[in-house]
């Protein structure tokens, strides 16, 4: 079954996901997450969020969890089978790192620590290719060795991304890197054409006849036979050039009845196809490979034939770091057979679950953005897929209740608190620490510029204390005119009274209580704040209905 799972992959793969139970990963984390996420919101929602805003806290910074987790680390990859040499690398690099690159360190906390349960969950004759930019492709590049072995590197390719980029004082940043690691010596590999270039066809397909452009080959190979391949045909002798005929493949033909011809009517079969190319008298014929037979050139590892995706493409589903699908086809064709399953960790807008689906290999789709998941649905549930959710794919992770909300509540609470904020169209912060009362803003305009809203989640218990706090909150953050209090639980009469003492905020000549409540129950019926949306991604499906899927 195709799945989507909404929540921390590392928490997926650890509690959701069997140990050898994925034929290929891919996966593009954002190293710049904040960016992004701000611009989707924005195309998603058409709120006014800029990229200037600082709408949440970005993911990788050092906090008192990733310093335990960076002190975990030997152990969970000795666990995982990391030679010591690795081990000790990563001790050097904490040392070397924390006090020069935390933001740096603290990706690479993120990034090993999935990695390891990647290898966990990837299949023997499994790959796992991940794309990154040159910023962190080199420290990565080390980690894998470690986790995957050096010996298990197969490729560092390169996308060219773009046409070109002005840099002051350097060379333009053009290219993206895909690592392409195995899991083991025996894996899955099928060739892979990519298209020739102009330049190509011009230079070596120069011959036309009725059947369309080729180009010539060799029927002989060098030095001389006393065999079949030695004797003459059609009164061509290669011996007398120091040659033996050397036969390609015959097309319809198997190799067991390839075998059972002598070379001469081997020849008679090709000639009789059309596929000899007879030169001037005196000359020895050669093969005709025809353009429209060929399947292009096998894949190289710097693909420059898929160009990124335009700004105004039907393609473009407004996530930032979109990559074309066709540049995912390539590598699901490349280490995937139909029926195998691919899995995308960092899924974002859904590329990789296209791809699979158009190449008929089974995906899982994992991400800890909702307007991520409801993306994806919206497009699967367009005209173009028709899969109707439920019966082609399923979706997990996200509360369709409030004892769904419960459970996720009990179950990861800084899941709950994200899926809160997002479920009425706020930005959650993604700092699994304390973080001064605010675990998410909503954005919204105003004739003096953009304010927005602070929002405090609770699962648990809820006191009066908590709206205290959440109004010192809202007194000290400059910009922010109302507070939002997201819980479980209905809150007291105390509370609200403790909420109508901070006073009232007009907006567009209403007048609203500074600090307002909503419960799991009232955001399950649809209630929102003053201005906020009902549901993130509702526009993408009408938008979308013409998506060249």
């Amino acid at each position: 079954m195709n799945r989507l799972y909404y929540g921390d992959n590392l928490k997926i793969m650890a509690e959701k996901m069997l140990k050898d139970s994925v034929d290929l990963i891919y996966l593009d984390p954002p190293f710049n997450s904040k960016k992004n996420y701000n611009l989707l919101y924005k195309k998603m929602t058409g709120k006014p969020v800029s990229e200037q805003v600082d709408a949440f806290c970005d993911t990788w910074e050092m906090d008192a969890q990733k310093e335990k987790a960076a002190e975990a680390m030997p152990l969970l990859m000795r666990q995982h089978g990391v030679e010591d040499y690795y081990v000790k690398f990563w001790r050097l690099w904490i040392l070397a790192l924390k006090n020069t690159q935390p933001h740096l360190l603290a990706y690479l906390i993120y990034m090993v620590e999935r990695l390891l349960h990647m290898k966990t969950i990837l299949k023997s004759s499994g790959s796992i290719y991940l794309h990154c930019d040159p910023t962190a492709s080199h420290y990565i590049k080390v980690m894998m060795d470690g986790i995957f072995g050096h010996q298990n590197f197969r490729s560092e390719i390169i996308w060219k991304r773009t046409s070109s980029h002005n840099s002051a004082k350097r060379w333009g940043p053009v290219h993206d890197t895909i690592l392409y690691y195995t899991k083991g010596d025996n894996y899955t590999w099928n060739r892979v054409a990519q298209p020739y270039d102009d330049s190509y066809i011009d230079a070596f397909y120069r011959h036309n006849d009725k059947t369309g452009r080729f180009r010539t080959g060799d029927l002989t190979g060098a030095g001389t036979r006393s065999g079949d391949s030695g004797k003459p045909w059609k009164g061509v002798d290669p011996t007398k050039t120091g040659r033996h005929w050397a036969v390609p493949a015959i097309p319809g033909l198997s190799k067991e009845e390839i075998k059972a011809l002598t070379v001469q009517e081997r020849l008679d079969r090709l000639d009789e196809l059309g596929l000899i190319h007879w030169p001037s008298k005196g000359s020895i014929p050669q093969f005709r490979r025809y353009l429209d037979a060929d399947k292009g050139v096998a894949a190289q590892d710097v693909i420059t034939d898929i160009d990124p995706i335009s700004p105004h493409a039907k393609e473009k589903l407004g996530y930032p770091t979109q990559k074309p699908i066709s540049l995912l086809e390539r590598i699901i064709l490349a280490s995937s057979d139909r029926g195998d399953v691919v899995f995308d960790p960092f899924c974002g807008c859904g590329t990789t679950v296209y791809a699979a689906e158009r190449t008929s290999r089974t995906w899982i789709g994992c991400d800890i953005a909702i307007l991520s998941i409801n993306l994806i649905t919206d497009v699967l549930t367009s005209d173009r897929f028709r899969l109707v959710n439920g019966k082609h794919f399923e979706v997990s992770g996200i509360p369709a209740s409030v004892d769904g909300a419960q459970q996720l509540f009990t179950r990861d609470p800084f899941q709950f608190q994200h899926w809160l904020v997002e479920r009425i169209g706020g930005f959650p912060t993604h700092k699994k620490v304390a973080d001064s009362g605010i675990d998410g803003r909503i954005y919204f305009e105003t004739k003096d510029g953009l304010k927005d809203m602070i929002l405090s989640v609770k699962g648990g218990n809820v006191h009066p204390t908590d709206i205290r706090d959440l109004r010192g909150c809202l007194e000290r953050e400059h910009g922010s005119e109302m507070a939002g209090f997201l819980s479980l639980k209905s809150p007291s009469k105390a509370m609200r009274e403790e909420a109508a003492s901070a006073g009232m905020y007009e907006y567009n000549g209403v007048q609203y209580e500074r600090i307002q409540f909503l419960t799991v129950e009232q955001i399950m019926e649809e209630k929102r704040f003053f201005n906020t949306p009902s549901r993130i991604g509702t526009r993408v499906k009408s938008a979308q209905g013409s998506l060249p899927l």
